[in-house]
């Protein structure tokens, strides 16, 4: 007797296009048509989002902020409106929750969506992600794009395929084709230094990468070898998770000079665990281990972590401990530039003594 031919899953990958700076272009008119970067414009500043007016002369986010104004001079900086974010996430959750309840949400403005069963009976998850598209500029004036797919993998390089608001699907006769054309920098889940390594070892396309052996990606690449291994094939088991737990709170400054004291660098702490606490505070949540995150003058990072029995019980013990991890490290030979401070061990913290995750919306 022959095992039945498991059930085709439908996943879409919604993202929105530009969305911090396309908000900021929605609600300013002035704004439209201009390059404009969401982030901070002081000379240690860093890009948050870029419009696709920027993104034409090379400004992206996570770059610094001298450097994108120095490949476009008529950039404009406008200061994040987060709180204005989240709500129009929200707008954006609520529609995707009309579609089915195995939502996962990967950040504000980009999450996956399990329409195999879908709510509405609707069967076409092509036309789920259209009718989705339409709602979302109807209901917010903001375009997405959609991959439309048989795994996450493919839908999420599907959604990137024809940005900015586009749809495009990869059928499962499609899936290991359109895989095998792609540079691997192009790879969710490959990251540059990953990419680097692979171009090592002769692996530049998906091609390349189907090529290599299971036992060979597992030696250079330890766990995520089989990922790999899977992915080039077409290949994603992982399942659509409604409401991802969130695994840590952080929130980080970089300074406009250099720390170089011990004094100067405990009271940077203090902003940062207010705010990581009035995160907790609004959602109950709970952790057990602190982290402590430091960037030199010369961009070397280093963290430090500690673990205790108990759920860090408030703001002030959160800040000792923290400051307890930063101490060892004075005297510093290269001044600080940037400090980051949170908390995780969440999930094992949830009990009596802390209330439940709350999911992020999307």
């Amino acid at each position: 007797m022959t095992s039945p031919t498991p059930a085709v899953r439908k996943i879409i990958h919604i993202d929105m296009d530009a969305f911090y700076a396309s908000v900021e272009q929605r609600d300013d008119p002035r704004l439209r048509g201009l390059p404009v970067a969401v982030g901070g414009a002081a000379a240690r500043g860093v890009v948050a989002a870029a419009s696709y007016e920027a993104r034409r002369f090379g400004v992206h986010s996570a770059m610094p902020s001298v450097t994108a104004r120095r490949k476009c001079p008529a950039l404009i900086f406008i200061r994040p409106r987060f709180e204005v974010y989240r709500a129009i996430s929200g707008q954006i959750r609520a529609i995707l929750l009309d579609y089915t309840d195995l939502v996962e949400p990967l950040s504000l403005d980009e999450a996956y969506l399990d329409v195999t069963a879908d709510k509405r009976g609707i069967g076409s998850a092509t036309r789920i992600a259209g009718e989705i598209r339409a709602r979302i500029k109807a209901e917010t004036g903001l375009t997405a794009s959609a991959g439309v797919s048989y795994n996450k993998f493919l839908a999420k390089l599907a959604s990137d395929h024809r940005k900015p608001d586009g749809l495009f699907v990869i059928t499962p006769d499609q899936g290991a084709g359109f895989v095998e054309t792609l540079d691997i920098a192009k790879f969710h889940g490959i990251g540059p230094a990953t990419a680097r390594r692979m171009h090592q070892f002769g692996i530049r396309s998906g091609l390349d990468l189907r090529g290599a052996e299971l036992g060979f990606l597992q030696r250079h690449f330890g766990k995520a070898g089989s990922h790999y291994h899977n992915i080039a094939r077409g290949i994603d088991e992982r399942r659509v998770t409604a409401d991802r737990p969130r695994k840590s709170i952080s929130a980080e400054n970089t300074f406009a000079d250099d720390l170089h004291a011990l004094p100067a660098a405990a009271a940077e702490l203090a902003p940062l665990a207010d705010k990581v606490w009035a995160y907790c505070g609004k959602t109950g949540t709970r952790g057990r281990t602190v982290t402590l995150k430091v960037k030199f003058s010369d961009f070397r990072q280093q963290t430090r972590s500690r673990t205790q029995a108990l759920p860090i019980a408030g703001r002030d013990e959160l800040l000792v401990q923290g400051t307890r991890l930063l101490e060892p490290l004075f005297p510093v030979r290269r001044g600080i530039r940037l400090l980051g401070l949170g908390i995780s061990s969440i999930a094992e913290a949830a009990g009596e003594d802390a209330a439940p995750q709350l999911g992020l919306s999307l």
